[in-house]
């Protein structure tokens, strides 16, 4: 089974090679909602500083420590466990209940930096936007190179791949998933019991995985056909920064208006997400686009036909993404390490931007 390092890098595989992670601090994320709260309500939300907790640990903190049930904790994202992380929560808590956050700061690997007060539960997917401020140590090879290769991603953007967080340690959902399709296309399958053999959070991570296991081939192939960015007769694409999609009215036909749009970042080339198709969508591919994506699909056909078996929906997503903010240094001319400083938009990973500069470990 294929791992990130084996997708397609667009400016071709890194030889240069630098330290991730090595201190907490050394990834540091900030979680930007993008919206403002009501300030009065029954959901108490909490803005969190996390270090070496993913964001179930915390959930998990948050409910024992108040004496609320898991399920009614919300966040928007799964952060890092292994950074510096402040993001988003809510729980249904009143004024008079507040005084049990206590309970979660104990050891200090979680601090609440505020709190406010809605009238919704935080929901999956809310947040406009992640900043991010990551140093690279040990950074082997030339500094011309490093910048040269983060200048590439500044003018191209970069494969908006899917993170290797998404498939579990060494692999593990998509061997879940894999087994699971297999039973659930048995003639003798009951659909429903397998269904319940699961919870639904559990369920949706290996539907995730699957997705996005066969999303990351077919952008791999795209950038090593050399179309990744550009247009072919039936893409379907995004509009920058939302979840609407369109298509040309006449998929041969691309007009000099759009590869303006294209070539600004304000459209972007989208790929599918596998699942159940609509006969309602009137975003599919077409023409030469949907014969590309047809020859992936073909070759992942066992989790593209339990996908659809399980009805998971069809859908898509950009094969690109442009860091906001992007800049760099290199704070200390006496050592090897690099600064990098960029915004991504909610469902990017930086880890994606990060292959395409260096091998890191």
């Amino acid at each position: 089974m294929q791992v990130m390092r084996d997708l397609s890098y667009v400016g071709g595989e890194p030889k240069l090679e630098a330290t991730l992670k090595q201190e907490f601090s050394d990834f540091q994320v900030d979680e930007e909602l993008g919206f403002e709260l009501a300030g009065e309500g029954d959901h108490l939300w909490l803005n969190v500083r996390k270090t070496d907790l993913s964001t179930t640990d915390v959930a998990r903190r948050l409910a024992e420590g108040c004496g609320v049930k898991l399920k009614t904790i919300g966040y928007s994202g799964m952060k890092d466990r292994r950074g510096e992380c402040t993001q988003w929560f809510s729980l249904p808590l009143t004024s008079q209940e507040e005084a049990k956050l206590v309970n979660v700061e104990g050891d200090g690997l979680v601090e609440v930096l505020q709190t406010q007060r809605n009238t919704r539960k935080l929901k999956i997917g809310s947040h406009k936007s992640n900043h991010f401020k990551i140093l690279l140590r040990n950074c082997a090879g030339s500094r011309l190179d490093f910048d040269q290769r983060l200048d590439s991603v500044k003018a191209l953007g970069a494969p908006n791949y899917f993170g290797l967080q998404r498939f579990g340690r060494n692999m593990s959902n998509m061997a879940q998933v894999e087994a699971l399709m297999e039973q659930a296309l048995k003639p003798e399958a009951d659909v429903i019991a397998l269904r319940g053999q699961m919870g639904r959070v559990k369920r949706g991570m290996l539907f995730s995985a699957a997705r996005s296991y066969v999303f990351n081939h077919l952008l791999s192939k795209r950038i090593r056909d050399g179309n990744w960015n550009s247009y072919v007769a039936g893409d379907v694409l995004n509009l920058n920064g939302t979840s609407r999609f369109f298509a040309p009215r006449e998929p041969e036909v691309w007009d000099s208006e759009l590869q303006r749009r294209l070539e600004e970042f304000d459209i972007h080339i989208s790929g599918p997400l596998a699942g159940k198709k609509d006969s309602k969508d009137r975003y599919a591919s077409s023409s030469e686009a949907a014969d590309m994506e047809e020859v992936v699909l073909k070759e992942f056909e066992l989790l593209v036909k339990g996908l659809a078996h399980f009805d998971v929906l069809a859908s898509r997503r950009s094969l690109r993404f442009l860091p906001v903010d992007l800049s760099w240094n290199w704070p200390d001319t006496d050592t090897s390490d690099l600064l990098i400083e960029f915004k991504l938009p909610r469902g990017t990973y930086a880890t994606s931007l990060l292959r395409e500069i260096c091998l890191t470990g």
